[in-house]
Formats: C-alpha cells, sequence, structure tokens
C-alpha cells in the first residue's frame, strides 16, 4: 500500500478568526461633518442672499454682459495683458541674464532695473509714462548730444502705449527675479557640462539650463499672467477704455454701479479661470518626467 498525503488547511480554532471577510470601518468624526454643514449652510446662504436681494439687479447685469463696450474693453484689457506680458517676460529674461553675470556693472545695471521698477507703485508709474511729455517734450534716441537714430513728441505716446511701457516695464522686474530663482534651481553641473562639450554661456543658458528651469518658471509665471490680467484695471486711471473703465462709463450715464461692477468682475473670473486652466494642464506636461 502507498502512502497518501492527506494534509490538509486546518480550520482556525473556535474563537479565532483568520481576517479575510473583516470590514474596515472607519471612526467617524462627527467635528469634521459639522464644520462641512456649517460652511455648506454658510455658502448656501450667500448664494441665497445674492440671488434673492433685488438690488443686484441681475437682469441689467445679463443686459450688459455682452453690451459691445464692454466687449470692446475686454478686447482691450486681453491686448493689454499679452502685449505686456510678452514685453515683461522678455526684457525679464535679460536682466536675469545680466543679473547672472561675472561683470559688476552688468549686475549693478540689472540689480538697479529692479530696484527701482519693483520699488516703485505702478499707478506712479502709469501716471509718469502719462505725463512724459511734461519732462520730454521731444524724445531723442541715439549718442548722447547727437547724433540722433531717432526722433519724436513726447505728445506722441498714446494711453494705450503709456500703460504698455508701465506694465511691462514694472512687470520686467518681477519677471527677471523669477526666471533668476528658476535657473539657480538648476544645478550649476548641467551648464559646465555644456561648456565643457564646446557651447558658449549663452548657448547652454538657452539650449540646456532654461528648458530645465522652466518647470520652476512656469507656475510662478501663470500666477503673473493672472496678476496682469487684474492689473490692468489699473490703467482706467489714465482714461484708456479697458474693461473696468468701460463699465465706469456705462455707469456715469446709467447710475447702475453694482450691476455694472459685477459685469466687470464676472469677466475678470471667466478670464482667470480659462488662464488658471492652461496653467494647470502645462504644469502637467512639464512635470511629466517627476
Amino acid at each position: 500500500m502507498t502512502a497518501r498525503n492527506t494534509s490538509s488547511v486546518r480550520p482556525a480554532p473556535a474563537g479565532q478568526h483568520d481576517g479575510a471577510d473583516w470590514v474596515i470601518v472607519r471612526r467617524p468624526n462627527y467635528g469634521q461633518r459639522l464644520v462641512n454643514a456649517v460652511l455648506a449652510l454658510f455658502v448656501l446662504g450667500l448664494v441665497w442672499a445674492g440671488v434673492s436681494n433685488p438690488n443686484f439687479q441681475w437682469d441689467v447685469v445679463v443686459q450688459y454682459l455682452t453690451h459691445a463696450s464692454v466687449l470692446k474693453g475686454l478686447s482691450t484689457t486681453i491686448a493689454l495683458t499679452v502685449i505686456a506680458m510678452l514685453l515683461g517676460a522678455a526684457i525679464g529674461i535679460v536682466i536675469a541674464m545680466l543679473m547672472m553675470a561675472r561683470d559688476r556693472f552688468l549686475v549693478s545695471f540689472a540689480a538697479g532695473y529692479i530696484w527701482l521698477f519693483r520699488g516703485t507703485p505702478l499707478l506712479v508709474q502709469l501716471f509718469f509714462w502719462f505725463n512724459i511729455s511734461a519732462l520730454y517734450p521731444q524724445i531723442n534716441i541715439g549718442w548722447p548730444g547727437g547724433p540722433y537714430l531717432a526722433t519724436f513728441s513726447g505728445n506722441d505716446i498714446t494711453p494705450f502705449m503709456a500703460a504698455v511701457l508701465g506694465l511691462a516695464l514694472h512687470e520686467a522686474a518681477y519677471m527677471a527675479e523669477i526666471v533668476r530663482g528658476g535657473v539657480l534651481a538648476v544645478g550649476p553641473g548641467q551648464a559646465q557640462a555644456a561648456i565643457a562639450l564646446g557651447m558658449t554661456r549663452l548657448q547652454s543658458f538657452v539650449r540646456i539650463v532654461l528648458p530645465q528651469a522652466l518647470r520652476i518658471i512656469v507656475p510662478a509665471t501663470g500666477n503673473q499672467v493672472i496678476l496682469m490680467l487684474k492689473t490692468t484695471s489699473l490703467v482706467s486711471v489714465i482714461a484708456l477704455p479697458e474693461l473696468l473703465y468701460s463699465v465706469q462709463n456705462i455707469y456715469a450715464r446709467t447710475f447702475e454701479v453694482i450691476p455694472l461692477l459685477i459685469v466687470a468682475s464676472l469677466w475678470y473670473l471667466f478670464m482667470c479661470s480659462l488662464l488658471s486652466i492652461v496653467q494647470y494642464f502645462l504644469e502637467r506636461r512639464l512635470g511629466r518626467g517627476h
């Protein structure tokens, strides 16, 4: 006769359980539920207070939301944001490169630029550029004392040009620090390896260091773009018909201040939301390798 293996899994002793069919039940957090309920009631109360209050004049808001002058002001706001941000980013990259140069004069010039434009209020700068003709009735570009490459009158600077100058030069000071911080976050060995392969310092910066620094630069730059979109409302003080100035012109005639301000706020919220979505996908794309 052959012996058979009669071993089998023994059942768990009485009073014991192997835990295979246990159900984990979380301990109820009554404090968190209470806070959530209070916040939900608070938000619901705010919504109800806004919807049920006739002083908000939601019918007027809907009427002027797509008004021709409002849409024209919105297009001016978008144009200001794009142009000023592109110029500010370009100038900021140059200033950041000067800040990281080995020449003391270049570093001093870049530091002085950042000190001046970041240290004075943007509103003051806008007034300055708008009234530049009072200081320089004639603006000459060229060698001091002549000869001049170009000459034009200070009165030729329109409110739009003054707004672009003020916004772009102010933004460049902040972009310079953002770019410099992103570049410094990249290990110095990257640039040294590129130079060892025969690249110049400029080529190593543009081709090697800057693409890696973008992962750090893009989130801060996205915040600056959103901030720039809202900051364009300051140019209303120099009578440039952007979004806020357009609704101000309307409620100056109709005296419907609150609904027109709501119109402007809704457009700002809509544009900022779009920019936030774009920033989110850019950050995901740049951070895929991390």
